[in-house]
């Protein structure tokens, strides 16, 4: 154990793996957890537990996530079978749209309200009214809001009165206020399903908001569009499968490093200093991020090889300073595990306002980049949400973390960690210090113990707090020979429980 690491069990914050009898749940905040457990209490399963503690994200968490933006699971069933759903939306349809701007042309379809409706469809047991039934009691409240909500405001205010949000509670009280246009809309989704959100007058209403921004996106645009199901991307990986996310998400990059790790004796490496095995997943990370605007290739870029020089970085450009999202990870007792993320991308997304339905659209637009990644009409723009699914023999574990960019980096670390010879454990291997490269900077946390080592092998070296948002907050459950269990980071207002 580093000196990191004991610091950091100094310091308590190593939390504990839970198991459970019913179910586990693992979110971006302890009220989350608490409609998962509610869900799973009253007879449901993990997909029901996943949809209501979403549902409580966007409530609380509207920075984060929210009905304007996109919903990305993995899904484990009890035969072993894993399935991508990918609850994102195309670009604007409209032949105008020929570049983005930071205006309603970065609105793309929102997927979050047909994605809840597919997976309640295809793997729910419950009603979806019973699963966003939390949800809509926070909403019709004086719902308390999420720590980091307030911050998010103050830095967003101009945008969001531009927005069009000058009207909303968030913005007079962010601490704790009533949400009722979104309390309605919840009741109304919980009756109507998603034509509630695609048709009629709330499709009508976001294509107003996104007009008044210069924007395209059309009511035509939200009744068109649909969730994919899919066939995830995977690769063997010490002893099981890692599964990603197939395109368009940066997932792929993911199962990259991971392929490329593979050409390494970690168990080797891993007995070195810390700071080798850092070098090289730094690295990798590094050469796979100058991929990212092709991962449309999906599997064809794992035949990718890079070289790493042990001795001396190469400071890439990439990856970039995004920090937003939540995660939602939940297990049940018949063996379903489901590992996902929600997000708007940026805070409260392009700011843009429906006060009708009282949720702020996405700017997702925002992650077009350059050929084949160019915007274009009725386009998926690379997304950079990426949950993970590792399934080993009697085991399998899902895992997630907000922080864009940063969660392939996060995940490969954990994932390393669990492959040393001397394994810290689940639990041990999510607390441990962490860094993260971002604009040609490595930053580390200040428990980190190979600032020194790393610094010498060229890395450009900044030192941020223990816990500092870029680090993410990893959540994590899964079903073992015990059953079902949990565990989560102690960084951000990540929570995990189970029944």
């Amino acid at each position: 154990m580093t000196e990191g690491q004991k610091a950091l069990m100094d310091k308590h914050m190593v939390r504990p793996v839970h198991s459970g009898q019913l179910g586990a749940v693992s979110a971006a905040h302890p009220l989350a957890v608490a409609a998962g457990q509610e869900m799973l209490l009253q007879g449901g399963n993990a997909a029901d537990a996943l949809i209501a503690a979403q549902a409580v994200l966007c409530v609380i968490m509207p920075a984060s996530c929210g009905l304007g933006g996109d919903l990305l699971a993995l899904v484990h069933q009890a035969d072993g079978a894993v399935t991508a759903v990918n609850g994102i939306g195309k670009s604007a349809s409209d032949p105008r749209l020929t570049h983005i701007e930071a205006n309603g042309t970065a609105v793309t379809v929102p997927g979050m309200v047909r994605a809840w409706a597919e997976i309640n469809r295809r793997f729910g047991s419950c009603s979806l009214r019973a699963c966003l039934a939390f949800a809509r009691r926070l909403a019709e409240g004086e719902s308390p809001m999420s720590a980091s909500t307030a911050g998010a405001v103050r830095k967003h205010h101009a945008r969001l009165e531009q927005g069009g949000a000058g009207g909303w509670c968030v913005l007079d009280n962010p601490e704790r206020c009533q949400q009722s246009a979104l309390a309605s809309l919840l009741a109304e989704i919980s009756e109507l399903g998603p034509a509630a959100f695609y048709e009629g007058a709330m499709a009508a209403a976001i294509e107003a908001a996104v007009a008044r921004h210069q924007g395209f996106l059309s009511a035509a645009d939200l009744a068109a569009h649909e969730t994919s199901v899919l066939e995830p991307l995977s690769i063997e990986w010490q002893g099981g499968r890692v599964f990603v996310q197939p395109p368009m998400t940066q997932g792929v990059l993911l199962a990259l490093c991971l392929e490329n790790l593979k050409r390494f004796d970690l168990s080797q490496v891993g007995r070195g200093p810390l700071a080798a095995l850092d070098h090289l997943a730094i690295e990798l990370t590094g050469a796979s991020f100058e991929h990212r605007h092709k991962v449309a290739e999906g599997a064809r870029l794992l035949d990718l090889t890079f070289d790493v020089n042990p001795d001396a970085a190469r400071q890439y450009n990439g990856p970039r300073a995004y920090l937003h999202t939540a995660g939602v990870a939940t297990a049940d007792r018949q063996g379903m595990v489901i590992s996902s993320l929600v997000s708007v991308f940026d805070e409260f997304g392009s700011c843009i306002f429906v006060p009708e339905g009282g949720f702020t659209l996405n700017n997702r637009g925002q992650g077009f980049t350059e050929a084949p990644n160019d915007a274009a009409p009725g386009k998926y723009p690379v997304h950079t949400l990426a949950p993970m699914m590792w399934v080993r023999p009697g085991d399998a574990l899902a895992m997630a973390t907000p922080g864009a960019d940063g969660q392939i980096q996060t995940l490969l670390q954990i994932l390393l960690k669990l492959a040393l010879p001397q394994k810290s454990g689940l639990a041990g291997a999510i607390a441990a210090p962490r860094w993260r490269s971002e604009d040609g900077r490595l930053l580390l946390e200040t428990s980190h113990a190979s600032r020194d080592e790393l610094a010498l092998k060229g890395h450009a070296i900044q030192i941020r707090e223990d816990g500092a948002s870029p680090f993410g907050g990893v959540v994590a459950t899964g079903f073992g020979a015990a059953g079902p269990y949990a565990t989560s980071d102690w960084r951000r207002e990540v929570w995990h429980g189970v029944v």
